[in-house]
């Protein structure tokens, strides 16, 4: 049994580990062994990776996306509003609620001007600030931060708790305890947060999901109202910071590329398209079979687990002829970057209008940003859900002031 091929500390900054194109040309699925102690099978081609995303009857969430991956995850059952380790019935209980706040299209379009005035104001930030400067600690982290944060009405002086906790998380140095511990504060504070929306509900998701779900025959309890606000403020921070600290690095490395999308802030929304598509964000996702089947080739049994290659699905020829060239005109076209299926990313719009406002904005504020260091000195995270690099440290000659733009620029 071979090892889960990871990604590594140094290596090529944006492709998957080049075993896995030798893997999809195999074909079958693998046995791999995980970082976690978990054996699963590996999948790695794009039509066997969105069979297993779109069946919830025979492959389930409940052992945690990233079981494989990060030592925070157990084998208990999900807990109570732990949605995301939930099929069927109950985890659309949650979603139906999630997801009018968080990928309906008009909401988006609401937040399209906050998302804009967010990141100009975290440029005019940098403009004052002397280079180089770490590009994901000092503006992508900062974005994303503010973005869910306005979404629930987090004060500025409260947000350093769920940067704490996703940091735990996603830094893929921390053991369950160390997760356990940096969550603890982050928890007890969401709990007064639901208390207080509960007597006095304002115009924020929290309370509209409060007051929704006080309107049906099974309201949210508290508890479950805590794991919903948590699960969004941690993947609404990282994932998305994560991607765009990454994309633009690649772009960076792309200067033809980087200077097709100053030119033409239009290509902003399609760019991001691309960059979830070639970046693949994390280190696969994880499903229990629930009933016998083939998948890929292989007999898979009531109890295995499966890993889903996402990065390397997207990199599949069957999909493009040309997965692997980073094209930021590229149309628009099928990839896994966000999932699929029922358990499809419930934010993947608002991570949408991020990176397109950052791709229609920064590039033209700053023309002449630059790396501060050589491509092969960045380090990027290891035994981690959500990759990228550890730190993007950038320089630059000048800060242009913010273009009056309009939506269509950002989206």
């Amino acid at each position: 049994m071979r090892e889960l091929p990871l990604p590594a500390e140094r290596g090529c900054p944006f492709d998957p580990p080049p075993e896995y194109a030798e893997l999809r040309e195999a074909g079958p699925a693998i046995r791999v062994a995980c970082p976690t102690g978990i054996d699963a099978w590996l999948v790695t081609r794009y039509a066997d990776v969105r069979e297993v995303l779109s069946d919830p009857r025979r492959f389930s969430t409940r052992p945690g996306t990233a079981a494989h991956i990060l030592a925070g995850y157990n084998s208990e059952p999900p807990g109570e509003g732990d949605f995301a380790r939930m099929d069927g019935p109950e985890h659309l209980r949650f979603r139906r609620h999630m997801a009018p706040e968080v990928s309906n299209m008009k909401r988006i379009a609401r937040l399209r001007p906050l998302v804009r005035r967010i990141v100009d104001e975290r440029l005019d930030t940098l403009a004052g600030t002397a280079p180089p400067v770490d590009l994901y600690a000092s503006f992508a982290k900062p974005v994303t931060t503010a973005v869910i944060a306005e979404l629930l009405s987090v004060p500025e002086s409260d947000r350093v708790l769920f940067q704490q906790a996703a940091d735990a998380l996603f830094s893929g140095g921390s053991s369950a305890e160390d997760y356990a511990a940096a969550m603890r504060p982050l928890l007890e504070y969401l709990f007064g947060t639901v208390l207080a929306r509960r007597a006095n509900p304002g115009d924020d998701v929290l309370s509209r999901m409060i007051v929704r779900s006080d309107q049906t025959d099974r309201p949210f309890t508290d508890t479950e109202l805590v794991s919903m606000a948590a699960g969004l403020l941690m993947a609404g921070y990282d994932t998305t910071a994560s991607v765009i600290a990454h994309g633009m690095l690649a772009l960076l490395e792309h200067p033809a590329e980087l200077a097709r999308l100053r030119e033409r802030p239009g290509l902003a929304a399609g760019g991001a398209e691309e960059l979830v598509r070639y970046l693949g964000v994390g280190t696969g996702l994880m499903r229990e079979v629930l009933e016998d089947c083939v998948i890929g080739g292989r007999p898979m049994r009531a109890g295995d687990l499966v890993v889903l290659a996402i990065q390397s699905a997207n990199r599949d020829t069957a999909l493009h002829p040309d997965a692997d060239r980073f094209d930021i005109g590229r149309s628009p076209g099928p990839h896994v970057g966000f999932g699929h299926g029922p358990h499809q990313c419930v934010g993947q719009q608002l991570a949408r209008l991020e990176l397109t406002a950052v791709l229609a904005t920064l590039p033209r504020r700053i023309p002449s940003l630059r790396l501060a260091v050589p491509i092969g000195d960045i380090r990027f995270k290891t035994r981690t859900a959500v990759g990228g690099p550890v730190a993007v440290p950038v320089l630059w000659d000048e800060v242009l002031p913010a273009f009056p733009g309009t939506d269509e620029d950002a989206g």
